[in-house]
Parts: structure tokens; C-alpha cells; sequence
């Protein structure tokens, strides 16, 4: 992984997160296929804007990725799930379906 890198708007996101934490969990239910944009990364997994909610911080948590993998660079635009939500923290959690280009 080259670069760690937290979210441009990270503060002003998490507010805006909780404010809308209930139509995001109207919107994003468990298993909703989700697209997005990586917008921050940390050792631990990406941060995403999701399309269509954009008050809402996805994470997807990478736990094990394939020998010699990257994490998807900033500006990337993914393809996942919601797995859960994280209330604490106003987080949706997200597993990858794939690392590369959408086509969108």
C-alpha cells in the first residue's frame, strides 16, 4: 500500500454522517450492492462516497487480501455490498466485490 490518507472533508463528512444517519440506514440496508469512490485510505481498509447517498461514509474493511494486492487508490471507483452498520461511529460497512474500474 502506498499512501495512507484520510478523507479531504473527513470532519465536516462526520457530521454530515450523523445528521443523515437514519436515511442512510433506509437507503443502504444489509445486502444493498453499493458503487463508490475511495475518498480516504488507511491500513485497515478505504473510506467511500457512495452513489446516491452522499451523506453517507462507507468503510470497506479489508481483513486479507491476495499476496502482492493493493488497496484501491484514492479516486477509485469500487463495486461492494453493505455487510452492517457501525452506529457508534455512523459507518457502513462494506465488502469489496471487485478492486478495479466500475465502467461507470
Amino acid at each position: 500500500m502506498s499512501e495512507n490518507q484520510w478523507p479531504d472533508d473527513g470532519i465536516e463528512l462526520g457530521r454530515r454522517a450523523r445528521i443523515a444517519w437514519s436515511a442512510t440506514l433506509e437507503a443502504l440496508p444489509a445486502g444493498t450492492p453499493v458503487i463508490g469512490e475511495v475518498i480516504g485510505r488507511q491500513p485497515f481498509g478505504v473510506f467511500l462516497r457512495i452513489d446516491g447517498v452522499p451523506d453517507a461514509v462507507g468503510l470497506a474493511e479489508i481483513t486479507a487480501m491476495p499476496h502482492g494486492a493493493e488497496l484501491p487508490q484514492m479516486g477509485a471507483r469500487v463495486r461492494g455490498e453493505v455487510l452492517r452498520h457501525t452506529e457508534h461511529n455512523h459507518q457502513v460497512t462494506i465488502t469489496l466485490d471487485e478492486w478495479g474500474p466500475t465502467g461507470r
